[in-house]
């Protein structure tokens, strides 16, 4: 097989057109999964013993995600006055395919989510944010349990009430 001068230099820019799709990827990691002994970040709640959407968040000043047992933590940390932490993704789960008792998988991203505040549903902190990816589950939910739905441009700092859950419970 005769090798051509154009196939060499192929083979030459190659490393470099994989170093530079593994630079541009290093960005963009994929939701994490829990396990039963993923502990919420910020009040050491172990996210599988509570009901409800749970959220992570991805630094690009850490490689690790920080987990989140409640939806309402998420907004309370992107939204309040002294975040100041690059985001490079935030994730929340679809509540249109989890079970709401016992919540694994479906991530999705917060940005494109639907969010529905005020219904009669709990999550961990008490009130919470149920997430969907899709608006017609949202609507379905706020049939069934009430509430309003809200993309998550209109998530403002005040619908973070973070004194529901943690305050009363005695697993922790």
């Amino acid at each position: 097989m005769k090798i051509s001068r154009r196939h060499c230099l192929a083979c030459a820019a190659l490393p470099w057109l994989t170093a530079c799709t593994r630079e541009s990827d290093k960005g963009r990691q994929g939701p994490q999964e829990v396990n039963p002994a993923t502990a919420c970040d910020l009040d050491g709640m172990l996210l599988a013993d509570y009901a409800g959407p749970k959220a992570q968040l991805h630094y690009a000043d850490d490689p690790k995600p920080v987990f989140l047992c409640d939806t309402v933590e998420m907004v309370s940390l992107l939204l309040k006055p002294e975040q100041v932490r690059p985001l490079k993704a935030a994730y929340v789960q679809d509540m249109g395919k989890a079970d709401w008792d016992r919540p694994v998988g479906h991530w999705i991203d917060a940005k494109t989510a639907f969010f529905v505040h005020g219904s009669k549903r709990h999550g961990s902190m008490g009130p919470t944010l149920a997430t969907f990816a899709e608006a017609a589950a949202a609507e379905g939910f706020v049939k069934a349990w009430g509430g309003k739905i809200l993309p998550f441009s209109q998530l403002t700092a005040d619908l973070a009430d973070l004194s529901g859950g943690a305050l009363h419970d005695s697993r922790m």
